[in-house]
């Protein structure tokens, strides 16, 4: 078997969007299952986002912003967030305010795991000295009288170089199918991300994704889907 890494960093260089399996993560980053549940208890601690709940959608978050050089993530001041023109139609220029990531998510060890390796991807798409990071958990809830639209700006850009989506949990959903395409809009993948621990890279100056809404499986009970999106630019 091939270094895991190295497959998806040729991958998403190639063709500007690959899913790693979560057996890949894992083995990736040294972790098990136990680790994993730890670390996706901090989606309990998200914050009500005030932004989709203009447009009627449930959705709860936190934001985190850092520097990344040498290999080494160092956590900066989150002060507005901000999308550059050609990115979010939804959100173009306007400045959003989150609630911080927690203490304990920031100084996870998890989240330093995963930003190491999520710059060696980084790197495969750019040579930088050193990027801006944004780290954003999201939880997005639908019920039975709506649905949970993780984008609800349909397909779009993030501004960014390397454009992450982590599956944390999902439960009692259906939907949140996630679609890639380039830039003349041909598809280029179509998944949805079902098993926790699964990772969707996209080169984000040569792709366009979104994802379907989510809706319950069991009308009386929340759908909900929780996803760990972190961006390198």
């Amino acid at each position: 078997m091939g270094n895991p890494r190295g497959v998806t960093a040729e991958l998403l260089a190639t063709t500007g969007v690959c899913v790693m399996p979560p057996a890949d993560v894992a083995r990736s980053l040294g972790v098990d299952e136990d680790v994993w549940t730890r670390f996706a208890a901090h989606w309990d601690e998200l914050a009500p986002d005030p932004y989709a709940a203009e447009l009627g959608i449930q959705r709860l978050r936190r934001y985190g912003h850092f520097t990344f050089a040498d290999g080494v993530a160092t956590p900066m001041p989150t002060g507005a967030f901000v999308q550059p023109h050609d990115s979010n139609p939804l959100y173009v220029e306007r400045d959003r305010h989150f609630e911080p990531l927690t203490d304990a998510f920031a100084r996870d060890p998890l989240l330093d795991g995963l930003l190491r390796l999520l710059g060696r991807f980084a790197t495969a798409l750019d040579d930088v000295a050193e990027w801006t990071v944004k780290v954003h958990p999201f939880r997005v809830v639908a019920s039975a009288d709506g649905d949970g639209r993780p984008t609800p700006e349909g397909l779009h850009r993030d501004g960014v170089t390397l454009v992450t989506s982590l599956l944390i949990d999902r439960r009692n959903a259906v939907g949140g199918e996630s679609t890639v395409v380039d830039s003349d809009g041909r598809p280029l993948l179509t998944t949805t991300l079902t098993e926790p621990g699964t990772l969707l890279l996209g080169d984000d100056r040569r792709t366009v994704h979104g994802v379907s809404p989510i809706r319950p499986v069991d009308a009386s009970a929340p759908a909900v889907r929780d996803v760990l999106v972190i961006t390198f630019a």
